[in-house]
């Protein structure tokens, strides 16, 4: 299975939505814009679409990503989406982050970081791990196994992202090996 950027998948959502909704990506831009919602509420943008023109959810986000951006909105880099879940209370989480994060992305050339207002999900075949600034004084790794391992690191979770599990970390040195053999496991059952 062949890994899409969000910006690839985003284009395709977008080169079929006449077929799907009977209207284009940009009559649906101009709809959005003639609504009265402020489009650089995105979220308030897929729920109106949804309620009011029954819009299916992966058209909901390419119409809302698109609105915002006729209205001058840029969409920030996976980085910057990152470092901005680590400001104020919660920035003395970075160093968690960072190291999960190099951890994460050295399991495989195939592992790609993407960009989330909340968290930040890494993505082989499809998402197999999450981390979340939960706290102020704790991050969540969300991870999704097909066969989850017995661990007492792990508790049953559906989030953040896609996650079957979770693991909870106040430190990073709490990044064990036992921690480093779950990020794997969830990376090697999601290839």
């Amino acid at each position: 299975m062949k890994n899409q950027s969000p910006q690839d998948m985003m284009a395709t959502v977008s080169d079929s939505m006449l077929e799907r909704t009977g209207k284009s990506l940009e009559a649906w831009v101009e709809v959005v814009l003639q609504s009265g919602i402020n489009p650089l509420d995105q979220n308030a943008v897929r729920k109106w679409l949804k309620a009011e023109h029954g819009i299916a959810q992966n058209s909901q986000w390419a119409i809302a990503d698109a609105a915002a951006q006729a209205v001058g909105w840029v969409r920030p880099s996976e980085s910057e989406y990152a470092a901005g879940q680590y400001t104020g209370e919660k920035a003395a989480l970075w160093p968690i982050f960072e190291q999960l994060r190099d951890y994460i992305l050295g399991l495989g050339e195939d592992v790609m970081m993407e960009g989330r207002g909340t968290y930040v999900p890494f993505v082989r075949g499809r998402q197999f791990a999450a981390i979340q600034a939960a706290t102020k004084d704790r991050v969540d790794v969300g991870l999704r196994f097909r066969a989850a391992p017995d661990s007492e690191l792990l508790s049953e979770a559906k989030g953040p992202g896609q996650a079957t599990h979770k693991l909870s970390l106040r430190a990073v040195a709490e990044i064990t090996p036992g921690v480093e053999n779950l990020l794997r496991l969830a990376y090697e059952q999601n290839g």
